[in-house]
């Protein structure tokens, strides 16, 4: 069952009465109609005026799609590949080859899991250096193929544990943004739901970098933040605010290039309908790179992420 924010109250409610009206739907027919609609009115209210803190709500639902449910949703014959050939596999990012539409390409993500036994698997979607050199991997796969890469980026940020820090947690990371701007192939990134400092930034640094309407993308945690700025966490919710980390933020900043809407009531609800509207425009802008000479392509990339900071 679906969990309720405590901004869907009055949705909640209203589900509440059509279930128990559903076992007389003939003798309730005009009411369940009347009730659909007052609940597809309440949807479209609530979901055009989230907050920033209801957004990171949103952002981190439990049912919310997760790379993996894109990957079987979107692609095609998709083949997984693993490990980064030094140290070991890092479940927290999954990558390998697929097919969309009959064209090939390469992909990335981070993976939450969406149950326990999943999500200890996948390390919660925080990867370790050997994750980065993983993406690296692909990177320099996707280039000698000449295939575009799309990763999905869902994950509140990389593994900040000791065995991480020793085996190189921030060279790993900063060689795969090093990667991502001199790889001669086009790349498109994807937020999906959190995008969490170096973390996503280590598989985000492309050509074009697209955001679902209610996922984030930030520097750090509204927790974190509020943890530094104000020695206590009940200030997430002001911190949300300040860190401009919503997609309108992201847009307004050109940190990103395009929003993607999500259907009201939020990806988690029509998982489907949001694997379709995003299989629509990674087609679209795999088409539009493919159009640029890659030395302009990556010229391009180049000269994005060292003027990036103009902006804000």
């Amino acid at each position: 069952m679906t969990r309720y924010f405590e901004f869907e109250n009055q949705i909640e409610k209203v589900e509440l009465i059509l279930s128990k009206l559903s076992n007389n739907k003939e003798l309730n027919a005009d009411k369940i109609k009347k009730l659909n609609e007052e609940k597809a009115e309440l949807y479209k209210k609530i979901y055009s005026n989230l907050n920033p803190w209801q957004k990171v709500q949103v952002s981190r639902h439990g049912e919310r799609p997760h790379t993996i449910d894109y990957l079987n949703n979107i692609f095609e014959d998709i083949i997984l590949l693993h490990g980064d050939k030094k140290y070991a596999d890092d479940n927290a990012i999954v990558g390998g080859l697929a097919k969309i539409n009959g064209s090939s390409v390469f992909f990335i993500g981070t993976e939450k899991g969406n149950t326990m036994e999943k999500r200890i698997k996948h390390n919660f979607g925080m990867a370790k250096p050997e994750g980065y050199r993983k993406v690296q991997r692909l990177l320099k796969l996707a280039e000698k193929f000449r295939l575009p890469l799309i990763s999905f980026v869902d994950t509140a940020g990389a593994f900040p544990g000791k065995d991480a820090e020793e085996r190189g947690q921030s060279e790993s990371i900063a060689s795969s943004i090093l990667h991502f701007l001199k790889v001669k192939t086009p790349t498109i990134s994807i937020i999906i739901g959190e995008g969490g400092s170096g973390g996503a930034i280590g598989i985000a640094t492309s050509d074009r970098v697209l955001m679902l309407e209610h996922s984030i993308y930030s520097v750090i945690s509204p927790e974190g933040c509020a943890s530094i700025l104000w020695r206590n966490t009940e200030f997430s919710q002001e911190a949300a605010k300040t860190l401009k980390l919503t997609a309108t933020d992201c847009k307004k900043f050109e940190i990103i290039d395009e929003i993607i809407s999500e259907p009201y009531g939020g990806a988690h609800r029509h998982p489907i309908k949001q694997s379709e509207i995003l299989k629509t425009k990674i087609v679209e802008f795999i088409n539009e790179l493919k159009q640029i000479s890659i030395n302009d392509l990556v010229q391009s990339r180049k000269n994005k992420y060292l003027n990036i900071t103009a902006n804000i």
